[in-house]
């Protein structure tokens, strides 16, 4: 990376990083409007607004 010297094994990766510099948020949620830098987030956080919950605690049973 130009401005802070990491490195990084692929160009996807450097261009990920690249937006922690430049703020780039470009995967906004049509829902709420709230941006992500990666497709990822935006699949993560619209589990909220179906009210998804795919992950179970094996001791306890509660849903997150």
């Amino acid at each position: 990376c130009p401005s802070c010297e990491k490195s990084y094994y692929s160009r996807y990766g450097l261009s990920l990083h690249r937006r922690d510099h430049t703020g780039e948020r470009p995967y906004k949620c049509p829902e709420c409007g709230k941006t992500f830098k990666t497709n990822y987030g935006l699949s993560c956080h619209h589990r909220i607004h179906k009210g998804e919950k795919p992950y179970e605690c094996p001791e306890c049973h509660q849903c997150f």
